[in-house]
């Protein structure tokens, strides 16, 4: 099942690759993109599109690790306090006067 799995993996991965290059060369009219303060060098508009697919993927990915890593932090802060309140009950529970 394993190897299947990697089999699919790949032909989806030589798919994308073959997806893009087609896209690639079906879009090679140079355009620059203008920015208030600053205008970028002409390049090809699948290059500008490709370009911020990749960034928005790094930044979707960069959002999710911080996500990520407040929720462990918070559910290690969570961890302790809960540490603490057990230890508290067993610590009142502990039997110091033998009463019934």
């Amino acid at each position: 099942m394993a190897g299947i799995k990697k089999i699919l993996l790949i032909l989806l991965v030589l798919f994308l690759i073959l997806v893009v290059v087609v896209f690639s060369l079906n879009n090679q009219v140079a355009v620059p993109l203008d920015f208030l303060l600053f205008e970028t060098a002409p390049r090809g508009v699948a290059i500008w599109i490709i370009l911020a697919f990749v960034v928005g993927a790094v930044v979707g990915i960069l959002l999710t690790l911080l996500a990520t890593l407040r929720q462990s932090v918070s559910k290690r802060h969570i961890q302790k306090r809960l540490d603490r309140a057990e230890k508290a009950l067993e610590k009142s529970r502990n039997p110091t006067d033998r009463t019934i």
